[in-house]
């Protein structure tokens, strides 16, 4: 069972729901809640394929246009997103439409959008011919972006988190051979809830297939690209027909770098130009890019952002881990994702603590030498046969000296003498 709110159309599971949060209006029985038309889109009130009935319009997309909408049979509320009609005209935009409903259906994963249905139907209003559609599950939140165009940077505790549910969504994508290719905080959905945010990774319709699973045209000719410059890497800028999972693990780490430093590391006026720096320029260290990044970023992104895919990280997940490490974390990003955020916090000052309480091991001054002692005297009684000591010398009494050097300055004295 569903309620609405009368003044903005949004609509809401029945239970636990009375007012609407997002204007403070009182929430009412969903059929007691009239649609209201929007001049600009007729689509608004209408019924889609006889079972979606529209009723707002939450984005509007270069490739379609999404709307809340309620499914009539499970008396669910759904977003259901509409290719525009000149767009639906390319076979190549319906390919890749295709392939966003096709691979988030196959991968089912819990911080993957969920895609109900995918189909054509000629029942739109003002549309001739057929309209495709997609139908997901409703998300309450928002985008990544909207996030970071409000608030420039995250805390720690939250971006770790996000981080992790991420890379748990990517591992499972990359292991069926899907590689995303348009990754971005536009298609990071966060889902705000008591505990923090859940990931929803949104798009797929720009998906390259690793293992052989092509169902359809090319999306792409050799030499060309994909995605959005600023997120892409080296290979990628080059139109490489060679992409694996290591370019996803690049756009990772550039929205990371985002995260903490407040722009992405290569920016420049138009596209050209910024891919021309991704091919050529080294990423400035967050730490010299933003004073309040934490210097334990700047090893992280350097190994993250190399242009060699064989020298970054390897997989979402090895990131992710290594970010946690590098902060002091215990675990894997599986248990990081399903912690709260308060608990992350708890264990990131633990971590901090534990460092600041180690106590340097106190330096070990090297050990004076030994006082000198004469040699022992030498006790012949003490050798026994056989014993492998040097056999002493026997000391000239010293009067014998003496002796010898009376005579020889004597001998020198008459030598004098005669000299004269």
């Amino acid at each position: 069972m569903l309620v609405a709110c009368q003044k903005c159309q949004r609509t809401y599971p029945a239970e636990g729901s009375t007012f609407c949060p997002h204007d403070g209006e009182k929430l009412l029985a969903i059929d007691d809640v009239t649609p209201v038309g929007d001049p600009k889109d007729p689509l608004v009130t209408s019924t889609i394929a006889g079972r979606y009935e529209i009723r707002r319009v939450i984005a509007n997309g270069g490739m379609g246009r999404v709307y809340e909408a309620r499914e009539l049979t499970q008396q669910e509320r759904v977003a259901i997103k509409i290719l525009h009609a000149d767009v639906a005209e390319d076979e190549v935009n319906i390919e890749r439409f295709r392939r966003e409903a096709t691979t988030s259906q196959e991968l089912d994963h819990p911080h993957v959008v969920k895609v109900m249905d995918f189909a054509a139907t000629a029942q739109v209003p003002g549309r001739p011919g057929k309209s495709w559609y997609l139908v997901m599950e409703y998300l309450d939140g928002e985008e990544l972006r909207h996030v970071l165009t409000r608030e420039k940077t995250l805390p720690l505790h939250r971006a770790i988190r996000i981080v992790s549910q991420l890379a748990l969504a990517l591992d499972s994508a990359h292991a069926r051979g899907f590689v995303h290719r348009d990754l971005k905080p536009d298609n990071v959905f966060l889902v705000r809830g008591p505990d923090g945010d859940t990931v929803k990774l949104l798009d797929f319709g720009s998906v390259k297939f690793t293992k052989g699973q092509d169902r359809g045209q090319k999306l792409t000719v050799m030499g060309t690209t994909i995605g959005s410059p600023f997120y892409m890497s080296p290979e990628q800028a080059q139109g490489s027909p060679q992409l694996d999972q290591r370019t996803d693990v690049w756009a990772v780490g550039v929205i990371v770098y985002e995260m903490f430093v407040g722009k992405v590391p290569f920016q420049a006026p138009n596209g050209a130009q910024i891919l021309f720096k991704i091919l050529s320029d080294e990423a400035m260290p967050p730490t010299f890019a933003n004073d309040d990044a934490p210097p334990q970023l700047d090893n992280l992104l350097h190994k993250a952002l190399r242009k060699d895919p064989a020298q970054r990280y390897q997989h979402a997940g090895e990131f992710a881990a290594a970010m946690g490490h590098a902060f002091g974390l215990t675990g894997t990003p599986a248990e990081w994702a399903g912690i709260s955020e308060q608990a992350m916090q708890i264990a990131l000052d633990d971590a901090a603590r534990a460092v600041a309480l180690v106590v340097p091991e106190p330096m070990v001054e090297a050990p004076l030498p030994p006082a000198w002692h004469p040699p022992p005297r030498f006790d012949a009684g003490s050798v026994s046969a056989g014993s492998s000591l040097l056999v002493p010398v026997h000391r000239t009494p010293r009067w014998i000296f003496l002796v010898a050097a009376v005579g020889v300055i004597a001998a020198a004295a008459i030598a004098l003498f005669a000299l004269r």
